[in-house]
């Protein structure tokens, strides 16, 4: 026997052996439908009897193995059933000839045949025969399976017949000899009588017949029979024979010990009973041992599945471990004889898988190491992929998975030998596959980014790269780029550099015919191959979503009532409530994207390998809103270490956007990575709110821009600045062209401006504009343009310590700007030039850099904007404009003071005036000539001012919002403020430089003390004095009539908050001479009608007193009436500055030279 059945187990002795051939032509589908009908009735009750036949069946069988059947019974082919197809009673005898041929084949052990005719109809089909049935197509054979189960019962009773007859003990009658087919020539001359020969015959003889009560379900009485047959061969030293009685003592109790079987796909087996009681008498013979079982035992089908109590009475069933024993010594007897390697192979597999079941690996390992040096001659190469196939399933079966893959990659090795002239690449591929998991290898390239690596690296690289020439030979490039990919992937860490060039090398070549894709790849036998996406060409480190340009970025319009009603909690802190709000803050990102705006993912990835890598089409992969990716193509340098990149796309949809990972394009193989499956990769959140589409606005200005970069403390970001140089107080005009450049309508705009970095004090607007004017261009559509001005103008101190310059001497001050020649105020000035050089001069290096020195300002211009979709949801923009500006000094005034005019409403304010710039500079001022001032030169100039009623001045929102601080000192210098604002604004002093055709404005806001601003001041009592109905005040000369009263009053007005008086006043006439003599009296000269005191009485605030009298006077001339106050308690307590009565110049004249004027 040269063909092994590797399939065997120990429960097969008990079968039947059925062959089911095909006679003549039949379809291959059509057979093996009938056949499989057939193969379904393996196990059969037998009427009236509690036993059980088992049958195997098989459609091919070698002939030469049918010729070891009286060895081993079980090999024995004792049915046959022909399935033909006949469709006309022409070819019937023909068919039945070749049926007749076919059992001649095996006539010598067949029981029984049938024949099974499909297609043939008429007179022959219905014609009644017991070993043929008539079927009129393969569809229609239901009765096939009873046909089938009365052959097998047929089959029973020539097995019980032979049974019988064997096992009768006929004295005196020779027995037969049973030999295997190499025996039959070394028995020839052999002497028959000796008794040797006999117990030899009678050895083999109840070793058959414990074969056949084996096979009729009588398992009692084989295990005594095979007993008896072990003790007569045993005794002989036949050990072929001995042997395979061990082995049927073994078989025997694998049944009893393991009714589910042992075969790889163990089926629930009945219990079994020897015979029926009616025929225990009949059948009870010399020497055998019935099992006694217990009546309760029983069930409908025999007897209970528990067979622990029926084993345990079995006396001759051997235990566990004395049938891998007997195992043992029956392979070393098979062992000695070269022609029974198939034998000894079957049996090493049959105690390998009782062992298996047993749990007992190791020793299962050493039956299987003995089965591979069994030498069965020269076996075909498909024996031979049958043998490895077989060890490789029975080392996986005990758990020996690594040692099941080798010989599972022999086998595959096998299927394209060079001596098999059509190799089998299909099924060295599927055999490749199987060998996977032995080596810890999967088709998940998921399981290999878990943990340490399993296995050995070299031996999974040579098995992947024979699956990629396995693939490419049997024609599937896309599965030779998918192995290949799988290789790259999983093995790149153990891979050389050479190795890393050559793979890459090569999948280029195979994507080059069949590019690589993320589809799933199911093979023929419905094996599926995941998608192997590159995630370490490049490796990726960490993934950042990018907020939006600061220009771009949109903001929610706060609304205080939402926001206290999304607190649900009434507690003001929960922890729990804080848990949650941390979770959701680490899962969502807390700025936004815009729908339609190009959005940005930072990569920071690197390139392992050792030459320059190629991505292409790496793109992101998101999901939750539509998405438009716009692809990059990068090359990264050999071994690059970490390396920036930003993907980018537009949302095309609002809503809640997920980035879940990227694809490339690499070696021509495409790529889906995603996040969730890159090990170790950092990320600050994947989750983002895409917000409805917004207006996107541009600027464009009038200055260049600016190479500061401005960093507002507030932490907003500029997306642009300009800059501009201005010399102080002078205005510039910024002209801004705002631009739609987005696809949505420009609905809203506010602007707001604030100062940054600014340590200097400002005075007036630094930035205004009309936003009315600019509005009136909304709404602004797409690609449209609205136009505004922004006035910048930088007015800071204009003060100067008095420390920088040297005194300042009457003699070399320019005094201009009073309106009368005789003023006090002017003196003869020296030279320009040499007061210029004493000014240097005295002035020391320090000092100098404080007029040259260059202030820098720094404005933002916040733009805030909406529109479109986004506008209704609540959302705007924030866009800012930067301005730099340097600010050069232009003038400053080193000293202020005043003096008195000869009005008391009115007085003169001195100003030394400086020239910082490096240019002829001229000063103006309102209603006053101007002032020339040369580059560095200093003069003072006068201006007649009319004092200031401040009472008057309305009180602005901020000392309004004093007040309820009551804050006495920020009040009192908001009102300073004030008022030096209102003196400024009257004074109106300006700068140019013609050369420069610059001009300005000079604040004094900065340079006015108290004193001053007090002096400028209109005091709350106002006296008004008149003289014959004409006001006296200034220079006023009120001329009358010598000899005619003159009438004289007096009014006093209250602007103060508080009533004043009483007071008492008195008039005194007097002349001055010019030479600084005054002559009081004039009491022949001049007469008050009535008394010379006035006494006003308490006046309230806002009210006024009028006191009046009359002058005489008596001769022609000029008059000065001095009016005094009385020194009173009420008149101490209040400033002297509130008793300024104007001078009185009274000019009496003749009546005749009053006529000529």
């Amino acid at each position: 026997m040269s063909v092994p059945d590797y399939m065997q187990c120990a429960e097969d002795h008990q079968s039947l052996l059925v062959i089911v051939q095909p006679v003549g032509i039949v379809p291959e589908e059509q057979f093996f439908k009938i056949y499989k009908k057939i193969a379904a009735a393996n196990q059969i009750n037998l009427r009236d009897s509690q036993r059980v036949l088992y049958i195997r069946y098989r459609h091919h069988y070698p002939p030469e193995n049918n010729e070891w059947g009286d060895f081993q019974t079980h090999r024995k082919v004792v049915g046959l059933i022909a399935i033909t197809q006949c469709c006309n009673a022409k070819d019937w005898p023909q068919t039945s000839e070749k049926f007749h041929l076919q059992k001649e084949i095996y006539g010598s052990t067949l029981y029984d045949s049938r024949l099974f005719v499909f297609g043939l109809q008429g007179e022959i089909a219905e014609q009644p025969r017991t070993d043929v049935a008539f079927y009129s197509s393969y569809d229609e054979c239901e009765t096939i399976e009873k046909k089938v189960e009365d052959f097998i019962e047929s089959l029973f009773i020539v097995l019980e017949s032979k049974r019988l007859d064997r096992a009768t003990d006929k004295s005196g009658d020779k027995i037969q000899l049973l030999c295997v087919p190499f025996e039959k020539k070394d028995f020839v001359g052999l002497d028959t009588d000796s008794r040797h020969y006999k117990k030899r015959c009678q050895g083999r003889m109840r070793k058959h017949v414990g074969d056949l009560c084996l096979q009729a379900g009588m398992l009692q009485d084989a295990l005594v029979h095979y007993h008896m047959a072990v003790e007569l061969l045993r005794s002989v030293n036949d050990f072929l024979w001995l042997g395979a009685a061990l082995e049927g003592l073994c078989s025997t109790s694998v049944i009893y010990h393991y009714p589910s079987g042992t075969g790889s796909k163990p089926s629930i087996r009945r219990a079994y009973n020897v015979c029926l009681p009616s025929e225990a008498g009949k059948r009870h013979r010399h020497g055998a041992q019935e099992v006694l079982i217990d009546p309760g035992a029983l069930t409908t089908n025999g007897i209970s599945a528990d067979t622990s109590t029926e084993i345990g009475r079995a006396k001759n069933c051997l235990s566990p471990e004395d049938i891998i024993d007997k195992y043992k010594e029956a392979i070393t007897y098979f062992g000695k004889y070269k022609n029974a390697g198939v034998i000894e192979l079957e049996a090493c597999v049959k105690a390998v898988r009782v062992l298996a079941i047993q749990k007992r690996s190791m020793e299962a390992s050493e039956f299987l190491q003995n089965a591979v040096y069994i030498n069965l001659g020269q076996l075909s190469e498909e024996e031979k992929i049958q043998r490895y196939s077989v060890l490789s399933e029975l080392y996986e079966l005990i758990g020996f998975h690594r040692k099941a893959a080798f010989f599972k990659r022999v086998a595959a090795m096998q299927c394209v030998t060079p001596s098999i002239a059509d190799p089998g690449w299909r099924a060295c591929y599927k055999l490749l596959l199987e060998t996977l998991p032995g080596y810890s290898l999967s088709l998940d390239p998921q399981d290999f980014s878990k943990g340490a690596h399993k296995g050995w690296p070299a031996v999974q690289m040579r098995l992947l790269h024979e699956l990629v020439y396995a693939s490419r030979r049997m024609g599937n490039p896309a599965l030779a780029v998918r192995h290949l990919s799988f290789l790259l992937q999983t093995m790149l860490d153990f891979l050389s550099d050479q190795e890393k060039k050559e793979v890459s090398q090569s999948l280029e070549n195979y994507t080059a015919k069949c590019p690589g894709t993320m589809e799933v790849i199911t093979l023929p036998d419905g094996v599926k191959l995941p998608p192997v996406p590159l995630t370490k060409l490049p490796i990726v480190r960490s993934v950042k979503l990018l907020n939006l340009p600061p220009n771009l970025r949109p903001f929610k319009i706060k609304n205080t009532l939402s926001q206290n009603m999304s607190s649900k909690s009434p507690f003001i802190y929960s922890p729990i409530i804080a848990h949650h709000r941390g979770e959701e803050r680490s899962k969502k990102i807390d700025f936004q994207w815009v729908q339609g705006d190009v959005c940005e993912v930072q990569l920071m990835v690197y390139n392992p390998m050792p030459f320059e890598l190629r991505v292409e089409n790496m793109g992101l992969l998101v999901t939750g809103v539509e998405f438009e990716s716009l692809p990059a193509a990068l090359s990264l340098p050999a071994e690059s270490g970490l390396y920036p990149v930003t993907l980018v796309g537009v949302p095309r949809t609002s809503g809640q956007i997920s980035v879940n990972g990227y694809q490339t394009s690499v070696f021509g193989v495409s790529s889906d990575c995603l996040l969730e499956n890159l090990h170790g990769v950092k990320t600050n959140g994947c989750t983002v709110e895409v917000v409805p589409a917004l207006p996107r606005l541009q600027i464009t200005t009038s200055l260049p821009r600016s190479a500061h970069t401005l960093l507002p403390s507030s932490g907003d970001e500029v997306s642009s600045s300009v800059s501009v140089q201005l010399f102080n107080g002078e205005l510039q005009q910024l002209i801004i062209k705002l631009e739609n450049i987005g696809t949505e309508l420009l609905e809203t705009l506010e602007i707001s401006a604030k100062t940054i970095n600014n340590k200097e004090k400002l005075y007036g607007d630094f930035l205004s504009w009309n936003l009315e004017e600019l509005l009136a261009q909304f709404p602004l559509e797409s690609g449209k343009i609205a136009t505004f001005t922004v006035n910048i103008q930088v007015k800071l101190d204009f003060s100067c310590q008095e420390n920088l310059l040297q005194d300042l001497n009457d003699d070399g001050i320019s005094v201009a700007g009073l309106p009368f020649s005789s003023s006090p105020f002017r003196q003869n000035g020296k030279a320009r030039l040499e007061s210029k050089s004493t000014l240097f001069n005295s002035a020391d290096t320090n000092n100098k850099s404080e007029y040259n020195h260059i202030k820098t300002l720094e404005a933002v211009l916040n733009f805030k904007y909406s529109g479109g979709p986004g506008h209704i949801d609540g959302y705007y923009r924030n866009l800012s404009l930067g301005l730099h500006v340097d600010v050069e000094p232009s003038v400053f005034f080193t000293r202020v003071s005043t003096l008195p005019a000869t009005s008391t409403r009115q007085c003169h304010l001195l100003l030394d005036v400086f020239n910082s710039t490096e240019h002829e500079l001229t000063i103006s001022a309102k209603n006053n000539e101007d002032l020339i001032l040369h580059a560095g030169e200093c003069q003072r100039m006068a201006i007649q001012v009319d004092k200031f009623n401040f009472e008057t001045l309305p009180a602005s929102s901020k000392i309004c919002k004093m007040l309820c601080t009551e804050n006495l000192k920020e009040i009192e210098e908001e009102r300073s403020h004030a008022q030096a604002v209102e003196i400024n604004n009257k004074l109106n002093i300006n700068w140019k430089i013609p050369s420069l055709n610059r001009e300005g404005e000079a604040s004094v806001e900065g340079v006015l003390n108290q004193l001053v601003q007090e002096h400028l001041q209109l005091a709350p009592l106002q006296w008004d004095v008149f003289v014959a109905g004409k006001p006296c005040d200034c220079d006023v000369v009120v001329e009358c009539q010598a000899g005619d009263p003159t009438s004289l009053e007096v009014k006093l007005t209250n602007q103060s908050k508080c009533t004043v008086g009483p007071f008492a006043l008195t008039i005194i006439p007097y002349q001055d001479y010019q030479n600084g003599v005054h002559n009081n009296d004039l009491g022949n000269a001049v007469t008050l009608i009535g008394s010379n005191t006035f006494y006003i009485d308490a006046v309230k605030s806002t009210e006024d007193f009028v006191c009046s009298g009359a002058l005489l006077f008596l001769y022609a001339g000029d008059y000065y009436l001095n009016i005094k106050f009385h020194d009173e308690n009420s008149s101490r307590e209040l400033p002297l500055s509130w008793f300024c009565l104007p001078s009185v110049h009274v000019r009496a004249m003749d009546p005749a030279q009053h006529t000529m004027f």
